[in-house]
């Protein structure tokens, strides 16, 4: 889709659109908080706008980042450690190939078997991901269970190991 096809019949120049999104998307600010930037900078801009604006272009732009990731590496290294974000204590399980680039993210409120294969499954439908050939892991007991399954359905081949590593102290 060409720009000004995908700016059509807007009130607002596409840069000034695009601005709004980058900073929205880009840093923590409200709908408010941008609202209040462009009345600073002479423009008169309501924060339902913005929210408009952000409801329809960022998930096209998602599918454009994504098209443009680069393929991950096969062997992962997968981990998973315990955060507090709004007050909240969760598990973030996190895998990395081998260069050192995500290649998927999680928050769950658990950590077992169920929380694991769903986080595997959601790293092997991410689209700039191949399948692994090996997967690094720490000692718990949840991973092995997951993989298992995962195998057995088919959804993570036969020939890809898991290799349980202690983790430096």
């Amino acid at each position: 889709m060409s720009q000004p096809a995908l700016f059509k019949y807007r009130h607002f120049e596409p840069e000034i659109i695009l601005l709004c999104l980058r900073w929205y998307l880009w840093y923590a600010l409200s709908y408010r908080d941008l609202e209040e930037l462009m009345t600073e900078r002479g423009l008169s801009v309501d924060h339902t706008t913005i929210y408009r604006w952000v409801q329809r272009y960022a998930p096209i732009f998602e599918k454009k980042c994504q098209a443009s990731l680069k393929t991950t590496g096969d062997p992962w290294r997968v981990d998973e450690t315990y955060i507090e974000g709004k007050g909240q204590w969760m598990y973030l399980y996190r895998a990395v190939d081998s260069v050192g680039n995500t290649v998927e993210f999680m928050l769950s409120a658990t950590r077992n078997a169920v929380s694991a294969k769903r986080f595997f499954r959601k790293a092997l439908r991410a689209r700039h991901t191949i399948p692994p050939r090996v997967i690094s892991v720490d000692r718990n007991a949840a991973y092995p269970k997951a993989v298992g399954k995962l195998k057995t359905r088919g959804t993570l081949p036969q020939n890809c190991k898991l290799r349980p590593i202690k983790l430096p102290s």
